[in-house]
């Protein structure tokens, strides 16, 4: 099969063509005839429907389109199928599906996903701008419309609660926006509170986007009601997808906002957010339904937008609304409906054909950018590969010699009980919850059971060799033996993670991940699994198909540890991530999100009782 190029040309440059195609004059290079176009810019689902495209853009939309066809025009048959516009996906990040974009891309367009609106913050964190292009340069390669944002948080915070591979200001901002019209915005802000307060790196990354014209997305997870909503919004932030009840999506609505609505894989919010809609009955076209984000094992088990699309429909979305709200929404949203999001005369050709029931959605072919790439589930369309350097491939500076005596974690008593803070995960939600609970102490360490509710939570800094390195405890893990999970996949800095109950084997899983420059390594009593992740430590180099099965075995791993949380390795993947609610902990320690701010706190109460604890019989 011979490799294919995907150019979307500017609508400026194919005016003439598209034109003398829409009177005749120029035959089209593919028709769509006779199916049932669900048209999101009136709401309404039109029969009998044709579509006439030149080259990469719609000429013609109507009953008859015969006047376009000529002797070597591509004819597709769509009788009692339903045309739509491709799927778009308005808060992604690709790098957590841990496939690099060509593999994205190869897992995505068969399901109706023909673009999205993508925000490489992982791979910025650890490479600054030159991981953002690498990025870019690679999505350009494949048919989808790749939109890039600027990571507008690296840190998320500030160097004083975390230690990144790199840092990204105003000036970074600017420059990154001049790389091309697909560069189309700031990555989410999610140092909110430090926009509401006015620190200048924040401001003035918002204000580099605003003067390139570009729109700027956020991260507001104070309340709805909190009175500095309004005033987040005053800076120029448009879009958030911290929408987790049906009061999140209202307050956002009524300031001018467009709020998202997102169904990952560790993540559930579109029951409750849609209500705003179903219940409520609010005027929908500034809300979004998004992923943020889908791992490779929910996009070959479930699906992409598709399955959120038809998530949306099933708690009572009508389903042309719930097609709205994954492609016009969205592309209005980010300034370019004359490009994408509907199937209108002059819009690039990113349609989808669908099978049986509208509600349904699935998708039996995926036209991206005029040509047909996938059917029937399969990818039809391949394009030239992509490389990445060197430098993007040994990322993680630590020496393979993490001992046990590292992840000991000293107590302010040499016997007894303490009480400690507790970051506790919350199945399903982005969030954590701050508990106290007494915990053992003995010889001055605390001391965890291998059967018990509290297990270690450690992070190591892996990009400048400072030597931090920060223990902390973590409940909701639910590992019932001898058990350890390390990664470098550890949101936002991508630091060395590692949780376990058992000090050897937390060492050996991140000694491993250290060895393979990146990934994720589970390490029992029974045995270890493997996921390498060699581009900066969060991606693979692997095809879809072998990442979905290596992140299936880590799953599969854990559960048999005792860990049954849905997508256990995406919501551990998050608890160093400071700018989420309640506690989380980074190389730096552990730190509180609240509605005062963000801080760094202590792990220990106040002593619960001291009094020494009796050695058992066996020891």
């Amino acid at each position: 099969m011979n490799k294919s190029s995907f150019e979307r040309p500017l609508m400026a440059d194919c005016v003439p063509d598209l034109v003398a195609t829409a009177r005749g004059d120029l035959p089209a290079t593919l028709v769509i005839r006779g199916g049932t176009l669900v048209n999101v810019i009136s709401g309404e689902i039109l029969p009998e429907m044709s579509i006439a495209v030149q080259g990469a853009r719609i000429a013609y939309v109507g009953k008859d389109v015969s006047h376009t066809i000529g002797e070597h025009t591509r004819i597709i048959e769509a009788n009692g199928k339903y045309i739509a516009p491709g799927l778009l996906d308005g808060h992604c990040h690709i790098e957590s599906t841990q496939m690099k974009v060509t593999e994205f891309a190869r897992a995505v367009l068969p399901s109706g996903t023909t673009g999205g609106f993508f925000d490489p913050h992982e791979i910025s964190n650890v490479l600054g701008l030159k991981g953002l292009r690498l990025m870019l340069d690679e999505a350009r390669t494949t048919p989808m419309a790749a939109y890039m944002q600027v990571a507008s948080c690296v840190p998320s915070t500030h160097p004083g609660l975390e230690t990144t591979g790199a840092y990204i200001g105003p000036e970074e901002v600017a420059e990154a926006l001049s790389w091309g019209p697909d560069m189309i915005g700031l990555g989410e802000v999610m140092n909110f509170p430090g926009v509401v307060y006015g620190d200048e790196t924040m401001i003035g990354e918002i204000q580099a986007t605003l003067r390139a014209g570009k729109v700027a997305d956020g991260h507001f997870t104070w309340a709805a009601d909190d009175w500095r909503l309004p005033a987040y919004a005053a800076s120029g932030v448009t879009g958030d997808h911290e929408c987790v009840t049906k009061e999140d999506v209202v307050e956002r609505l009524r300031l001018g906002m467009y709020a998202k609505m997102r169904q990952g894989s560790a993540w559930h919010d579109v029951a409750e957010t849609i209500k705003a809609c179903t219940e409520l009955g609010l005027d929908t076209r500034r809300m979004m339904l998004v992923t943020d984000d889908r791992s490779s094992e929910s996009l070959l088990k479930e699906g992409h937008m598709d399955f959120v699309v038809r998530l949306a429909i099933s708690q009572g979305v009508k389903p042309v609304t719930a097609f709205q709200m994954a492609t016009i929404n969205t592309a209005e949203r980010f300034g370019v409906a004359r490009d994408i999001g509907a199937v209108i005369p002059g819009n690039i050709a990113d349609i989808i054909l669908l099978d049986g029931r509208l509600a349904d959605v699935h998708v039996g072919m995926t036209i991206a950018a005029g040509q047909v790439v996938a059917e029937n589930g399969k990818m039809t369309a391949v394009w030239d590969s992509f490389t990445y350097p060197e430098e993007a491939l040994n990322t993680v500076k630590l020496e393979a010699n993490i001992q046990p005596e590292d992840l000991e974690l000293a107590a302010p008593i040499a016997e007894g009980t303490i009480g400690a803070k507790i970051i506790h995960v919350t199945e399903n939600h982005v969030d954590t919850k701050e508990k106290h609970l007494p915990v053992t102490v003995e010889n001055g360490k605390v001391v965890v059971s291998t059967s018990g509710e509290v297990c270690k939570i450690a992070v190591l800094e892996r990009h400048k060799q400072t030597g931090n390195r920060a223990v902390a405890l973590v409940g909701g893990i639910g590992f019932t033996s001898p058990a350890a999970i390390a990664m470098t996949v550890a949101h936002d800095s991508h630091n060395l993670l590692i949780i376990g109950n058992d000090d050897a084997l937390m060492a050996e899983a991140g000694n491993r991940v250290i060895r393979m420059q990146g990934g994720v390594a589970v390490v029992t009593a029974t045995g270890v699994t493997e996921f390498p992740l060699r581009i900066a430590g969060l991606m693979s180099t692997e095809s879809f198909e072998v990442v979905a099965a290596q992140s299936a075995a880590v799953s599969e791993a854990l559960q048999s540890a005792g860990c049954t949380l849905n997508n256990a390795f995406m919501t551990l993947s998050l608890l160093a991530l400071v700018v989420i609610p309640e506690l989380r902990l980074s190389d730096k320690g552990l730190v509180r999100i609240s509605a005062e701010g963000i801080e760094l706190v202590s792990l220990f109460d106040e002593v619960v009782d001291n009094t020494p604890v009796a050695p058992s019989g066996n020891e």
